[in-house]
């Protein structure tokens, strides 16, 4: 009996010790495609140095993608209602662009035949806690993949085509 007290005790100081020092903010956002089929997962962790992206991609045609941040929590497709590059700081777009980029420029990722992929990637500069670079700001965000690949300097959007999904980030 002690020793189950004891556990008890060792448990809730356990437990108390991580919410002292805090949990990191998390998030997430389900792809889906334009008519509802899911895409994928994005799971959203909030670091010392930004927020780590933990993609696993389903269902995608094989091929390169643009995936980016955009700037509205909405996905009716065909997706345009989830606003632009997620910009917070008005830099123009792509990581070739001497004037970008925007927050939620990310990387091109290639998905190979059947349709699988996971990968992290970490933005420097966007966060889960209050702020203007937010995600969870008064109209949140969306997590996007586009049909084509990004050109890195087209501004405003690399030219990535048609908004292929769309998930928007939520608590």
């Amino acid at each position: 009996m002690r020793v189950g007290a004891i556990s008890g005790f060792m448990m809730s100081v356990a437990v108390a010790g991580l919410v002292a020092q805090g949990m990191p903010e998390t998030a997430k956002a389900e792809l889906k495609d334009a008519g509802g089929q899911s895409m994928g997962t994005v799971t959203l962790t909030e670091t010392t140095r930004g927020v780590l992206l933990h993609v696993a991609l389903t269902n995608v045609p094989e091929g390169v993608h643009a995936f980016h941040l955009h700037t509205t929590g909405q996905c009716v497709a065909p997706f345009t209602t989830a606003g632009g590059h997620f910009n917070p700081t008005s830099k123009q777009h792509g990581f070739e662009n001497p004037m970008g980029m925007h927050a939620g420029d990310m990387p091109n990722v290639t998905v190979p035949a059947g349709g699988k992929l996971t990968f992290d990637f970490l933005d420097t500069d966007v966060t889960l806690k209050a702020g203007a670079n937010s995600l969870l700001d008064a109209d949140g965000s969306a997590v996007v993949l586009h049909a084509g690949a990004d050109d890195y300097k087209g501004d405003p959007a690399g030219n990535a085509g048609a908004r292929l999904a769309c998930g928007v980030v939520t608590k």
